[in-house]
């Protein structure tokens, strides 16, 4: 093996120092809102905290993560979540599939008007009058339906069936299985990679939407985490989060905002690890075949 000149060795270590410092920059928010949920209210109002706590304390988080209010709408994200992400996975599967085979008649016309739908939406007027015309205002299957298949995602998951060898089919056709039984038993199963990354990537659209739910989500009962956590930055110092009088005079209204902040964003970076053997192999095998 040829070793490295100086000159590319100083190449890669400045790559590194620059990747470094860009990771470091994008941690510095997280890093600073970390901090104020868990310092002392003198040392939050009076600016002192930075990317470690001043007067280090739980009572915040506490009285966040306690919060009836705050659990309900962890429910309601986690549903919505769950059931969302599944159904996604399975349409946009479903839906791949077939478009993976060139002998379907007029695959490139269909995958044509998909690829219309990705560069130009019906508009949030037209799709805010087809959700009330279903009767899905203040319902839950607003905040799935809209988001249950992505083009992009749909693509990336046809180009990996097509790289999956037509060998396996065909024996398996060969001894009688149906279109079905080889997409769930066969090509599914062979998938996981693509899928686990697919899965991911609905998983945090579905959590971290905020907009579907300001526009079709008006009752308290079925507001999501995100809806909450904007009720929580916007009102954190009023009557609306149903704090006692000891509660106003212990939990600051900034540390409550970086606290719910933080229980917003913890319980979805809890899946990234379950996932990262896949990660990154789905995202190479979509970015290859694409």
């Amino acid at each position: 093996m040829r070793s490295k000149t100086i000159g590319s060795l100083c190449f890669d270590a400045g790559i590194y120092l620059f990747l470094t410092a860009m990771g470091l920059i994008t941690l510095l928010p997280f890093a600073n809102v970390l901090s104020k949920s868990v310092s002392e209210e003198w040392a939050i109002t009076s600016g002192k905290v930075g990317i470690f706590p001043v007067g280090f304390q739980l009572d915040t988080m506490k009285f966040v993560v306690t919060s009836s209010q705050f659990l309900h709408s962890l429910l309601i994200s986690v549903i919505v979540t769950l059931v969302g992400t599944l159904l996604s996975l399975l349409i946009t599967a479903m839906t791949a599939y077939p478009l993976s085979k060139r002998e379907l008649p007029g695959s490139g016309i269909l995958i044509v008007m998909f690829i219309f739908t990705m560069m130009f939406s019906g508009g949030i007027i037209p799709n805010y009058l087809l959700i009330r015309q279903l009767g899905l205002i203040n319902h839950l299957g607003s905040l799935i339906l809209p988001a249950l298949i992505n083009v992009f995602n749909m693509l990336v998951i046809k180009s990996y069936f097509e790289s999956l060898p037509e060998s396996l089919e065909e024996s398996a056709k060969l001894e009688g299985a149906r279109n079905y039984t080889i997409l769930f038993r066969i090509i599914l199963p062979l998938s996981a990679p693509v899928l686990a990354t697919i899965g991911l990537f609905y998983a945090v659209s579905f959590w971290n939407d905020y907009f579907n739910p300001m526009l079709y989500i008006n009752s308290s009962n079925l507001k999501p985490l995100q809806l909450y956590l904007q009720d929580i930055v916007m009102n954190a110092d009023s009557s609306s989060l149903n704090r006692s009088a000891d509660d106003l005079m212990n939990v600051p209204a900034e540390g409550v905002r970086a606290a719910t902040v933080i229980a917003s964003t913890v319980p979805i970076l809890l899946v990234y690890p379950f996932l990262q053997k896949y990660f990154i192999k789905g995202v190479l095998i979509g970015s290859v075949k694409g």
